[in-house]
């Protein structure tokens, strides 16, 4: 019998707007973490949000690599900031694995995906390398370019070893 391997270990879930939601404290007894986001952003388009771990804002750490479309046309670019996922106005999920969080003599990586609902709807897949090879015991989902909406949920998973 399969045993569930994913643990919530945070939820939160916003009663006002917020610029920023963080999870700290983050415990080091798993493989993996999950994030998941089901949010709305004040912004009055497609918006995207930035992750960045143990408060390290700098861009120049983070190398991405995006995948994305609107049903009509597709698009890809690389460069250095911590874009990790698209959200909208309307409404927003998205799902970032962040593999191998707690090895403390490696880069870490994030895959994600998302998408963003209402009249300019995006989806995406994203790859990021953030360069450091700190265990991540912090992390902030920033809403790029205004806050997220009340009612906005954010659950932090750990992934036990297979």
């Amino acid at each position: 019998m399969a045993t569930n391997t994913y643990v919530a270990l945070q939820t939160q879930t916003l009663g006002s707007a917020a610029a920023s939601v963080t999870f700290s404290s983050i415990s080091q007894a798993y493989t993996d973490l999950v994030i998941q986001v089901n949010g709305y952003t004040s912004y009055s388009g497609v918006d995207a949000a930035y992750v960045f771990f143990n408060g390290d804002n700098l861009s120049s750490n983070y190398s991405v690599t995006r995948l994305y479309g609107n049903g009509t046309s597709a698009s890809s670019d690389r460069y250095s900031a911590p874009y990790n996922i698209w959200m909208g106005n309307a409404y927003g999920q998205a799902t970032i694995n962040v593999q191998n969080y707690s090895n403390s003599t490696t880069y870490k990586t994030t895959l994600s995906r998302s998408g963003a609902l209402g009249a300019a709807g995006i989806t995406g897949a994203t790859a990021v390398l953030w360069r450091n090879t700190a265990a991540i015991t912090s992390i902030s989902i920033q809403d790029v370019s205004g806050n997220w909406q009340a009612g906005s949920t954010f659950t932090l998973y750990g992934i036990a070893a297979a």
